[in-house]
């Protein structure tokens, strides 16, 4: 039996890995890899796992370690700046299509109890997924990225809530659901207190060994969880309130470094055994509401996403961005049916449906998110009619001064060294930025500025460029700063151009489309920068100078030689 088991562990990692190598060859996020994986072994597939019921166990152990680390990541700080379109909106948001889901699973023909698991399966996004691939584009601390990781954080919580209530739900009543809300908040209370009285004396010296580390993280884990039994709640449950009171740990993202393996191996055999659950005969039936709820994820919830974004006072932009990159079903949509299906709450139709709506949405939503941009400008003409739902709110320090002498672009750790420099050599500076943090530090220092992306064509029309004497941007990506540059030599064919660019090939690219200047900061750091627009500040000639060795430099480093780098295009 035991070699059995191992076998069957053996074939389910080494296919999965190759499917995941696959997928993520293609950027495709993992999970409908490891699903038909599943699919493919399983039972209905070709058949090379058999015992079904052992890995079923050991998937039941992933989505505690699962919960685990979504707990443990929890911070609450790194929203605490949009914690109202966060809380409330992300509440309001996530009942709404709870609500929308539920009247299509009725709709359908589905009893009360199985569409109301429908209807949760629609209501929460992928955290997993979200992070990753927000994470992949560099926008996890943009404002519509903190508000994507808000409005999750949001769902996670209610998402472990309706878990708690669905496993007691056959012996509902008043008195035992208040029975049941006492006992999960004593669980919660009891996790601060041992977050605050116990665990930080206990893993200051834990943390001495990182095998210790490990050891303490992982007890923690399983004793919570037993305890969560022993009350009347899935392990799942005791794996989160674990992860919370581990969350403010001082170790915390070392434990998590510990456990992160371990939570990936079990939950890569758990959505291996959903797919080989997975019952391909019964898939023609459940076509129809497999199509009317993707229309609803990637249409409909998006739409309820936007509003509520706007009526918050966010731009339309912000909303959209927030929006689109939402469009999935969340993993604990898949284990709340997993869930479901053990305790003979739906059928294996439901299942189905539910494994099926998560490879649609997990794998369309990748490219959404990756073209999120492109998306928002292919449909800004009718996304004008969400903008006048609530109030936008101008975030950022608006002067009295309307020219600028400078306006800069993106003020990280490049660009503050720059906007330093521009300071000490009397220039009047404007900054566009899409970090709150940021903004929050230029607002408290009465630093003129403005919450924007320089490729959306409305920020522009909103700062004056027509009179900048030089703008700076220190944002590397290359297709916006292409159309920064068209846009502002339409209107400013004075103005000196300073860009950032990561490549060669894409500093020659700006070059070419009249850039006075490209930064390439892995050879270029921010106080040499600094000191070179301390030149050309006083003699513009310097700048020219400064573009015609460079562009040798970069064309020597692409193995072309010198190209008579005085042929591009500049205009001094």
């Amino acid at each position: 039996m035991v070699n059995g088991v191992l076998l069957d562990i053996a074939v389910m990692i080494s296919i999965a890995t190759a499917g995941a190598y696959l997928l993520g060859l293609m950027r495709q996020p993992l999970i409908p890899a490891y699903i038909i994986t599943g699919l493919l072994i399983g039972p209905y597939g070709l058949g090379l796992v058999t015992d079904i019921e052992t890995i079923q166990i050991f998937s039941e152990i992933g989505i505690a370690f699962l919960l685990f680390v979504v707990g443990l990541e929890l911070d609450f700080s790194r929203i605490k700046t949009i914690g109202l379109v966060s809380s409330v909106g992300g509440t309001i948001i996530t009942l709404l299509s709870f609500c929308g889901g539920l009247l299509i699973a009725l709709h359908l023909g589905f009893r009360s109890l199985p569409a109301a698991y429908i209807a949760l399966v629609v209501a929460f996004s992928s955290t997993l997924v979200v992070i990753k691939l927000i994470s992949d584009n560099r926008e996890i601390d943009t404002l519509h990225g903190r508000i994507m990781v808000g409005i999750l954080l949001m769902q996670d919580i209610l998402a472990i809530v309706a878990m708690s209530v669905l496993s007691s739900i056959e012996t509902f009543t008043p008195t035992l659901l208040l029975i049941s809300l006492i006992e999960g908040i004593g669980l919660i209370v009891l996790a601060l207190i041992g977050s605050k009285y116990i665990f930080p004396s206990v893993f200051k010296f834990a943390a001495t060994s990182k095998e210790l580390l490990f050891l303490v993280s992982i007890t923690v884990c399983f004793l919570a969880a037993l305890l969560s039994v022993h009350l009347g709640f899935s392990i799942a449950i005791g794996g989160f309130v674990a992860g919370l009171a581990l969350a403010n740990l001082p170790y915390n993202f070392q434990i998590i470094s510990r456990v992160i393996p371990l939570r990936d191996f079990f939950a890569t055999l758990f959505f291996v055994s959903l797919g080989a659950e997975l019952m391909l005969p019964s898939v023609r039936q459940v076509i129809v509401p497999v199509a009317f709820l993707f229309g609803f994820v990637v249409l409909i919830r998006p739409i309820i996403s936007i509003i509520f974004t706007n009526f918050f006072g966010y731009p339309t932009k912000v909303s959209f961005l927030s929006a689109v990159s939402l469009t999935q079903i969340s993993e604990f949509g898949l284990i709340i049916v997993a869930q479901g299906l053990i305790l003979g709450h739906v059928t294996q139709e439901i299942f189905t449906i539910t494994v099926l709506l998560a490879l649609v949405t997990m794998t369309t939503s990748a490219y959404a998110i990756r073209y999120d941009n492109a998306l928002y400008k292919l449909l800004a003409y009718p996304l004008k009619l969400f903008e006048k739902i609530g109030r936008e709110r101008h975030i950022g320090y608006q002067a009295e001064e309307k020219k600028y002498d400078v306006i800069l672009v993106g003020c990280d750790r490049l660009g503050y060294s720059i906007l330093k420099t521009l300071q000490k050599i009397k220039k009047k500076v404007f900054v566009i930025d899409f970090n709150p943090d940021i903004l929050r530090r230029l607002i408290n220092q009465k630093v003129p500025s403005m919450y924007g992306d320089v490729g959306d064509a409305e920020i522009l029309e909103r700062v004056n460029i027509k009179d900048a004497g030089m703008i700076i941007t220190t944002f590397p990506q290359i297709d916006t700063n292409l159309f920064l540059l068209k846009q502002v030599r339409e209107q400013n064919k004075k103005a000196v151009l300073i860009f950032t660019a990561n490549k060669v090939d894409e500093a020659l690219k700006l070059y070419d489309a009249g850039a006075d200047y490209v930064i390439l900061p892995h050879f270029l750091g921010g106080e040499r920068v600094s000191f070179l627009l301390q030149d050309v500040s006083i003699d513009i000639k310097k700048l020219l100078e400064e573009k015609i060795k460079h562009i040798k430099e970069l064309h020597e480093r692409k193995g072309l030689g010198h190209e008579h780098p005085e042929k591009s295009h500049h205009r001094h």
